[in-house]
């Protein structure tokens, strides 16, 4: 499209001109989330409180699932008593060398029996740090019976009810990250080996082509099929983007040669949509808007093709809203 002077008169418009564009090539991929997690529970024990169901938003560190942990907390009480037991143990060996010292010093007592003293006090020491560990991996163990969020998510799936059974290792729930989502595709090596600029990205729940934030090419390649997976990371924010969405991926083919078809693009802000029909505001002969109906073809970022009902030179108005204050009656 080429840029016209405007008068005062004149409603803004493009001339459309036909030109040679790249070939776009599309690959049917899905939407991913670029951060999940199935939570597994890690203990045995009944699921006591579920707090959240599929489709609920979950903050970091929130409780998601409380298991019954009644046994390992009487497990880490005992420990405890234990470790206050060897204190106390300590306590008498600190105090009995302290007075073995004493009488060493005074030439009460032979050395054999200090050193005596000296193993007690070493043993009853090793025996409290024995046990205080003991005691932190029944704490620990403890703490496994409280599932929380690793992160900022939405809940996609819960797989336990309350009062059911979890064992180590089963799935409990599964959320993903909806700010950092991404379309994965397989596309045929050839395809990329000259590099994935100019990438874009279609979803059947978002209007127009949308240009990704990043693109990754994995470096593997499929043996059975010769592709690579393609990634493309999509820009937060985007509504009613989830999970498992079908997607396209555009890739850019090589340049025009010489002597390909000639393709006549628009912008895509001055359609104009009447129900079920498409169209364009054109200027006529006299200068006025007349909305003629158009065939669409593919969409290349801001500018959509038109296969019929437009002619290159013809004027095309760029702000339709003018357009209709000006068009003739029954127009």
């Amino acid at each position: 499209m080429v840029a016209a002077p405007l008068s005062a008169q004149e409603l803004p418009h493009l001339t459309a001109k036909a030109e040679a564009s790249r070939a776009m090539a599309a690959y049917e991929g899905t939407v991913e989330a670029v951060r999940q997690a199935v939570l597994a529970a890690q203990v045995p024990g009944a699921v006591l409180e579920l707090t959240v169901k599929a489709g609920d938003r979950v903050r970091a560190g929130q409780t998601l699932v409380r298991i019954d942990a009644r046994a390992a907390e009487q497990g880490a009480a005992a420990s405890q008593a234990q470790v206050a037991a060897a204190r106390a143990a300590l306590d008498v060996a600190a105090a009995e060398l302290a007075r073995k010292r004493q009488l060493y010093d005074k030439h009460y007592i032979a050395k054999a029996a200090l050193e005596q003293a000296e193993a007690a006090q070493r043993a009853a020491q090793a025996q409290v740090n024995a046990l205080q560990a003991q005691a932190g991996v029944a704490r620990t163990q403890t703490a496994f019976h409280v599932v929380t969020a690793p992160f900022d998510g939405v809940v996609s799936a819960v797989s336990v009810e309350r009062g059911s059974m979890a064992m180590p290792g089963s799935p409990l729930l599964s959320l993903y990250d909806p700010a950092a989502l991404r379309v994965t595709a397989a596309v045929p090596s050839a395809v990329v080996s000259g590099g994935v600029a100019g990438v874009q990205v279609e979803l059947e729940r978002v209007k127009g082509p949308i240009t990704p934030t990043r693109v990754q090419l994995l470096p593997t390649v499929d043996p059975a099929s010769l592709t690579q997976l393609l990634r493309a990371e999509l820009p937060a924010g985007l509504t009613g983007v989830a999970p498992g969405l079908f997607a396209r991926l555009w890739l850019p083919g090589p340049a025009a040669a010489e002597g390909a078809p000639q393709r006549v693009f628009v912008p895509r802000s001055a359609l104009v949509q009447r129900a079920e029909m498409t169209g364009l505001y054109v200027l006529g002969e006299q200068g006025q808007p007349l909305l003629r109906q158009v065939r669409l073809g593919r969409v290349q970022g801001e500018q959509v093709e038109v296969l019929a009902g437009l002619s290159a030179g013809e004027k095309v108005v760029t702000e339709p809203q003018a357009a209709v204050r000006r068009a003739p009656a029954g127009r």
